[in-house]
């Protein structure tokens, strides 16, 4: 006899004092487990109705009054009946609540994300829209609210459809060939063109991993050269506020300094570095040694010379960025009383202290980032995702050679493995462990 699954309770909203909070029930009790509460509702609540409710504690007694609703299953999000009860937004009064909830046999507290994980093991979502979710509630800049909502709607779990029909189809035509040569005579004619079709797919939706994690976590940004070029002076313009001190006195910099800005919906933390330079002081030569650390995390070094830089020295400073890839200023243009022409090889010219120049280095740095499009616009691919989707891309790229000169047996195999790849990324082959690992980065209640 199977049993039927507990009901879930936690509070969704944050644990601090607000105007709202909402206690969250789901599962075949949350009607019971809610009219305990609440016990002026009616058995038979009309489904998505907004009921004005006192809710009470063991004795009766009532410990506050807010909103009640019903959705019936299959008609919810998780796809089970789910109650929420609507209080005012006091976390000692929604631990009361909770704990009168859980006072019912058939309810258990629910654990972090789970009830995302029953809204996509009851089919309501799949495995792309469940993840954002989560994104979408770490989501700290305008790009990752966008792309999140984009991932919500179902733009990422569209594109993984369009791969996996057409991988589904070809593997089914391939094995009935094998099984069934006579009845399935010709299925496999142009499997290669199918193939290499299909692996072109794969390949571009790969590649938009750097742009999703750019979104995700923001991008990185590290300005570096020399003592006194106007460093810090950059850093405060670029910032909009007086962040980092600023003297004649070179090595002023000791410690790397941050700041998060936003520009056209991208996060990016700005970083403020120690200038390099021979024969520093012990504490100097401790920021120097951070500064070579940070040049190899970050997405992109702004290397920023003084006007007297003579191109060997210059060289020899995109030596220290080392693979990070690297953007050249010429700063305090001011001093020169002119500002160079932007060209392909050539550096920004700037002045962080009038400003000059500074539009059109945010301008190059987006565009060395991101390039073409609006952030918002990317499929939001995590880690996770590149890491199945190479893994489609790299059989596919096996069963296209194994197409010329391997036997049909083969390419199926092949074909097989990229769909049990590509099925981790939309949930049809996702295991137990996989969901266990994806759903514990969610916060308790959603």
């Amino acid at each position: 006899m199977i049993s039927s699954p507990a009901t879930l309770a936690a509070l969704a909203t944050a644990p601090a004092a607000g105007a709202v909070g909402i206690l969250r029930l789901s599962g075949p009790a949350a009607l019971e487990a809610g009219r305990m509460l609440a016990p002026g509702i009616p058995a038979s609540p009309t489904p998505r109705h907004a009921y004005l409710a006192s809710f009470v504690d063991a004795s009766g007694a009532v410990l506050d009054s807010g909103l009640f609703l019903y959705f019936r299953a299959p008609h919810s999000f998780t796809g089970e009946d789910v109650v929420e009860l609507q209080a005012h937004g006091s976390p000692r009064l929604l631990r009361m609540l909770l704990s009168r909830a859980l006072e019912h046999p058939a309810v258990r507290p629910a654990g972090p994300g789970e009830f995302t994980r029953r809204a996509f093991l009851n089919g309501r979502i799949d495995l792309t829209r469940a993840e954002a979710v989560a994104d979408l509630v770490a989501a700290d800049s305008e790009a990752a609210v966008r792309a999140a909502a984009a991932g919500l709607a179902g733009a990422l779990a569209s594109r993984v459809r369009g791969l996996e029909e057409p991988l589904r189809s070809l593997h089914a035509d391939l094995e009935g060939v094998l099984n069934f040569p006579e009845e399935a005579e010709g299925a496999d004619e142009g499997a290669g063109a199918r193939v290499a079709e299909l692996r072109a797919a794969a390949d571009a939706l790969l590649a938009e991993v750097g742009r999703g994690r750019l979104v995700r976590r923001g991008a990185r940004v590290a300005l570096y050269g020399p003592v006194n070029a106007g460093k810090s002076t950059l850093f405060n313009r670029l910032v909009g506020e007086e962040r980092a001190l600023v003297d004649e006195e070179p090595g002023t910099t000791r410690d790397v300094l941050e700041a998060r800005v936003e520009w056209e919906g991208l996060g990016v933390t700005l970083l403020d570095t120690a200038g390099l330079r021979e024969a520093p002081g012990r504490i100097e030569a401790l920021g120097i040694a951070r500064t070579r650390e940070v040049l190899a995390t970050v997405d992109l070094a702004v290397l920023v010379l003084p006007p007297e830089t003579r191109e060997a020295e210059a060289q020899r400073w995109l030596v220290e960025a080392g693979t990070t890839s690297v953007l050249r200023v010429a700063s305090k243009c001011d001093v020169r009383g002119v500002v160079e022409k932007l060209g392909t090889d050539e550096a920004v010219s700037v002045s962080g202290l009038t400003g000059e120049g500074v539009e059109r280095l945010r301008t190059e740095m987006l565009s060395r980032l991101w390039g073409g499009g609006a952030p918002s616009a990317v499929a939001l691919v995590s880690e996770r995702h590149a890491d199945a989707l190479r893994r489609t891309a790299e059989a596919l790229s096996r069963a296209e050679s194994a197409c010329r000169v391997s036997t049909l047996e083969v390419v199926s195999g092949e074909v097989g493995l990229a769909l049990e790849s590509l099925g981790e990324v939309s949930g049809t082959c996702a295991s137990e462990a996989l969901l266990d690992a994806i759903f514990q980065r969610f916060c308790i209640g959603k």
